[in-house]
């Protein structure tokens, strides 16, 4: 169950504009004795991490809570408990909504260690996060290179293609222009996956195949869809989306990165990964290698596509495993 720390003060963005006061939900698992390990959570995520990533973190898993504390909190713009568009503006009473203003992944770091601060961490035995999620890792390691050891980012990336931009334009288009959340929902969850995953699940089934063609759903893939547009709506803001989904598209660190992080990076890919392939994960590699870093890179075979990291998948688990260790 997630906590809220409130930090009055509030948070000064990279663009001057000034949030306060701020609020953080958080969540901790296992012994504050243990070494810390921070969790970042992807796009549509919140602070209990161990449930929504029950594959990976829990008593006896790669990221076990028997052997390390574990700490979560929801991004900065979510709608789970963390400042963002979704929260009250003290200034007018009512949510902020789109006066809510933009802001970096840097920016969402600094929110990280403003938690990490409150409970008296200084620096993290280790730091693994997926997809936006180690976006905040890298950037986190790369601006205060000695607060991380063990950087642990699952198909993660440095630079959206313009076809990863491409996507959220039009998921973004949808919302603001025609209230649609649920189409982009259905469109990014399409990205999430791979050819071979919905041909595992659904194929070409129906579920009336013998009453003829039809407008509404009919195919197995499209109840699939309207389910997941259908439960997102009644969990997600789609203003928290709109801002979660731009901060990726400028995010850009390493024209501007000169110091080498002291820390070890683990990479981790999936080869049926067409969101944030494996071309993305040697993107990292090769610019981390440039300054210096302490880094591998695995590609992991997997059928699920961008959804691999929140899988069972055993090789990738066992690279975490190996990572923390």
């Amino acid at each position: 169950m997630a906590e809220t720390l409130t930090v009055d003060e509030g948070l000064t963005f990279e663009s001057g504009a000034h949030v306060a006061p701020l609020e953080i939900a958080y969540a901790t698992y296992g012994s504050p004795d243990h070494p810390v390990v921070y969790i970042s959570h992807a796009l549509t995520g919140d602070a209990d991490a161990a449930v929504w990533w029950n594959t990976l973190i829990g008593p006896g898993k790669p990221v076990d809570t028997e052997r390390f504390h574990v700490v979560c909190a929801n991004i900065l713009g979510g709608c789970k408990g963390t400042t963002g568009p979704a929260s009250t503006n003290p200034a007018t009473g009512e949510r902020y909504g789109l006066d809510f203003p933009l802001f970096t992944i840097r920016d969402m770091v600094a929110v990280h260690r403003a938690l990490l601060r409150s409970l008296g961490i200084e620096r993290l035995y280790g730091a693994v996060g997926g997809s936006l999620g180690g976006m905040q890792i890298l950037q986190w390691a790369l601006d205060h290179p000695d607060e991380i050891e063990r950087a642990v980012l699952v198909c993660s990336t440095a630079r959206l293609t313009a076809g990863n931009i491409a996507f959220s334009k039009v998921a973004r288009h949808a919302i603001l222009t025609h209230d649609a959340m649920d189409v982009a929902r259905m469109m990014a969850h399409i990205t999430y996956v791979s050819e071979e995953s919905l041909r595992r699940k659904f194929s070409r089934n129906r579920r009336r195949p013998a009453t003829g063609m039809t407008l509404d759903s009919d195919f197995e893939v499209e109840h699939y869809l309207d389910y997941q547009a259908k439960i997102f709506l009644e969990r997600f803001d789609p203003h928290s989306y709109l801002y979660l989904s731009r901060v990726m598209d400028y995010y850009d660190p390493f024209p501007e990165a000169e110091v080498t992080p002291a820390g070890r990076f683990v990479l981790i890919s999936f080869d049926s990964d067409w969101r944030f392939g494996t071309e993305h994960s040697e993107f990292i590699l090769e610019q981390l290698t440039a300054l210096g870093a302490d880094v591998t890179h695995h590609e992991v075979e997997s059928p699920w596509g961008h959804d691999s990291f929140l899988m069972n998948v055993p090789e990738y688990h066992r690279l975490v495993y190996q990572a923390l260790r």
